[in-house]
């Protein structure tokens, strides 16, 4: 039976704003079951098996785990600590919690990869830092940084976070350190919500504040994936670890950061754009050298030049970590070549800088260091993207060439190559992904059965349940995990009942996420077994917070994520037309619903329209976001409706909202 349509599940959760994720967080009492089971976690996971705990200690060994220089770095210039932060919402919900990562100052346990702890606790070094004369940062007030420029008359803002809330706390935390100054300028390095949400709580009142942005910013950051959105926000659930506690069997890290914060977010109309790269400007008495990265880490994204502190920023286009080219909520594939690329021409236009600085992480100084720095994190997607392609040439398929590639040595050996974010293996499946699609090659793969279907039959053909749990369990005693998590995959989906299936494939993907060197892998395999034990969760990511994000937005995207909610099979048959005139906004809508497909077309109304709704673009986004119902919208005295209100609901009928928390690792 289709799922009744309100207004709260026309959702426009952008590829952005998946980052907003419902970081719940909560503390959880160990279930009876799990203590019947001596699980040891608050959510019920297991203790790091004595396999596990020796894999972890082979990574320590075989890295210089001890070699202090990035934690030397990450200290330099400190002013002012912010270990203790903690932001709430004018409602007490918990924003950013600083001190639920206290437990990091331990010395790394079975239950964490040594590699991710590291660059957890250097992640958790958090403040206000000088990085050389009229150059700030504040790091560890939420995933990204914000870093200040001073200029002739004020602050010039480089990224104002995720949130209003945190970017208010920085900035108020900057201005008791280094004296209040008006902000006479913001730059938003690219189109990703955690570098551009907080914008507003920065902005002078006066609106004197000018705002920076490379080409294709507004839509890129109001419109990227919103047909997606429903879907990548479940999915980023997973991987950032929303559900987790903070805890050496939970969340540590998220490789880029600490983990998303959670708050309201908005946008600000840039009234400069950065047209090119090599466009030179001066901003508050500042020179500036401005670099257009566009499809790298972002479709719109810029880095700049500090010519007079020779100050590189990366903005995100390098990090301290291998990035995503695919990113694991779900995106488009990136362009790894043009990745590249984009760092050598960096790398050619501000290779003379002493500094570097970004939107993540703890900057660079010296020259030697910084060219050595580019040029790995250069290298370093240009050999993912090569070796995979000269693999794929020599008919290796995406999972092979997965557990082929390896990074040269002096790629692999440097800290900033590592694939705390990213990862080498799901990353050169987006480069084959990028090329060659989904299809293999192999017919084996062109046409298989559904998981559910196929797992009915796997089971069956190794001789039924009980075969499948002995096999899981004599793998598991071994160490196996991923042969473990393979086989009670089949089984947990062709018997979605057996609790002892879900058990030990819960404890599997324990083991695979304290291996886990990627904050987001660990994150993902920690999830799964939380919503083995204890199901998916009661709800999912609401809108609300990001109302600014969704005034911003096109209609017309408005409309298509409409049409992707049309239940085509029973929409078979039907023929409507509607016109929806936004009076405030001067826009009108056509939609079309014929052949079990939506269209909409911006324009001249329909003259034959089964009816003609007129109403504001605000109160559209107040039934977006679940302030408005239908039914109150329809009969609201804010709302001119002529034609056939029961072909209107009839049409509303028809489509069918997504599902916030469908199940993932149960069918």
């Amino acid at each position: 039976m289709a799922k009744q349509f309100s207004g709260r599940y026309l959702l426009l959760i952008l590829t952005t704003a998946a980052l907003v994720v419902a970081c719940q967080g909560e503390d959880v009492s160990p279930s009876a079951e799990g203590l019947a089971e001596g699980l040891t976690g608050r959510q019920g996971n297991s203790a790091a098996s004595e396999v596990t705990a020796r894999l972890n200690r082979a990574v320590g060994a075989q890295l210089p785990i001890d070699d202090s220089k990035d934690f030397e770095d990450a200290r330099r210039g400190l002013i002012a600590q912010a270990q203790s932060l903690v932001v709430r919402s004018p409602q007490g919900k918990s924003i950013w919690n600083m001190p639920a990562y206290d437990f990091l100052e331990a010395d790394a346990p079975a239950s964490v990869n040594p590699s991710l702890w590291r660059q957890a606790r250097l992640n958790n070094v958090a403040g206000l830092f000088k990085v050389t004369d009229g150059l700030y940062q504040l790091r560890g007030f939420d995933l990204s940084n914000m870093s200040l420029i001073a200029g002739k008359n004020g602050w010039i803002v480089v990224d104002p976070l995720t949130t209003n809330e945190t970017a208010a706390a920085a900035l108020a935390f900057a201005q008791k350190h280094l004296g209040v100054r008006p902000i006479s300028a913001v730059i938003l390095t690219h189109s990703h919500i955690d570098h551009f949400g907080g914008v507003a709580s920065v902005l002078e009142q006066d609106g004197s504040t000018e705002v920076i942005a490379p080409v294709g910013f507004t839509a890129a950051a109001a419109s990227e994936n919103i047909l997606a959105g429903p879907t990548m926000s479940r999915r980023s659930m997973f991987m950032y670890g929303s559900q987790l506690e903070r805890s050496p069997k939970g969340h540590v890290d998220s490789g880029l950061g600490k983990a998303p914060a959670l708050g309201s977010v908005g946008i600000a109309k840039p009234t400069r754009i950065i047209q090119e790269t090599g466009e030179r400007i001066t901003i508050d008495g500042v020179d500036f050298i401005f670099q257009n990265a566009e499809n790298s880490e972002a479709p719109a994204e810029l880095t700049f030049y500090l010519p007079e502190h020779k100050a590189f920023c990366g903005a995100e286009l390098v990090s301290r970590t291998m990035h995503n080219l695919y990113t694991l909520r779900g995106a488009q594939v990136r362009d790894a070549l043009s990745w590249s690329q984009h760092i050598d021409d960096a790398l050619h236009l501000f290779g003379s800088a002493e500094v570097y600085f970004a939107s993540h992480h703890w900057p660079l100084w010296g020259n030697a260091e910084i060219v050595d720095f580019l040029k790995k994190q250069r290298d370093g997607y240009r050999y993912i993207h090569d070796q995979t392609l000269r693999l794929a040439s020599q008919g290796y398929t995406p999972n092979e060439i997965a557990e082929e590639l390896e990074l040269p040595e002096s790629l692999k050996s440097s800290f900033s190559n590592r694939g705390y974010y990213g990862t080498l293996k799901h990353n050169s499946k987006a480069v084959y992904q990028r090329y060659f699609g989904w299809y293999d090659a192999n017919p084996a793969n062109l046409d298989p059965l559904p998981a559910a279907a196929a797992a009915k039959r796997y089971v069956s053909a190794m001789g039924g349940a009980e075969s499948v749990m002995a096999i899981a369990q004599e793998a598991y005693k071994q160490g196996d995990y991923r042969w473990v998590a393979e086989l009670l995959n089949h089984l947990v989906f062709a018997a979605p009942d057996d609790v002892s299936a879900k058990r030990l494939l819960a404890k599997a993907y324990d083991q695979l996420g304290y291996q886990a060197e990627s904050g987001p892998w660990r994150d993902v395999y920690l999830t799964a077994a939380l919503e083995l034990r204890r199901g998916p969760p009661a709800e999912g990511i609401s809108p609300k917070n990001a109302v600014d994000l969704l005034r911003a937005a096109p209609i017309k995207e408005f409309m298509q994520l409409i049409a992707a909610m049309l239940d085509g099979p029973r929409a078979d048959g039907e023929r409507f037309t509607f016109n929806f005139i936004f009076t405030d906004v001067g826009e009108t809508y056509v939609l079309d619903l014929e052949n079990s497909v939506l269209h909409s077309r911006l324009g001249a109304p329909a003259e034959r329209a089964n009816a003609t709704v007129r109403l504001t673009h605000e109160l559209f986004i107040q039934l977006i976001t679940g302030a408005a119902g239908v039914k109150d919208t329809v009969f609201s005295a804010e709302v001119d409706l002529d034609g056939s209100v029961i072909d209107l609901a009839r049409f509303f009928t028809l489509l069918e909202p997504p599902d916030e928390v469908f199940n993932i690792v149960t069918p």
